[in-house]
C-alpha cells in the first residue's frame, strides 16, 4: 500500500468554494476511481488557514496512475471543475508526497 498526501493553497474567500467541489464531486470520483479516501484536513493552527489536505491510499504506484489518469479523463471531473472556476482558479499551489509505511505503521 502506498500513500498520496495533497495539500492544497486555496486562492482566498475560495475555501467554501472548493468544499463544495470535493463534497458534491471530487470525492464520489474518488471512489469510482478506486481511490481509498483515508482522511480530509483543513489547516486550523499553522501558517495558513487557507490549506487542504488529504490522504489517499492506493494499493501500488501503478494503480495511483490509472486512478489519477481515469479521473482526470472523466468527463464529470473536467465539467465539475470547469463550472467550479467559472470566478477564477480555486487553487493557488499544490503539493503532494508519496508515503510508504514504516514497519511499526498502523496504515499498511
Amino acid at each position: 500500500m502506498i500513500y498520496e498526501e495533497r495539500i492544497y493553497k486555496i486562492m482566498p474567500g475560495r475555501v467554501p468554494d472548493i468544499l463544495g467541489r470535493f463534497t458534491d464531486h471530487a470525492v464520489p470520483l474518488f471512489e469510482k476511481h478506486g481511490m481509498k479516501l483515508v482522511g480530509f484536513w483543513q489547516t486550523a493552527v499553522g501558517p495558513s488557514n487557507h490549506e487542504l489536505t488529504y490522504l489517499l491510499a492506493f494499493e501500488d504506484a501503478n494503480h495511483r496512475d490509472r486512478a489519477w489518469a481515469a479521473f482526470m479523463a472523466d468527463p464529470a471531473w473536467i465539467k465539475a471543475k470547469a463550472d467550479s472556476e467559472k470566478n477564477g482558479a480555486l487553487v493557488a499551489e499544490v503539493a503532494n508526497r508519496i508515503l510508504t509505511p514504516v514497519p511499526f505503521s498502523p496504515l499498511q
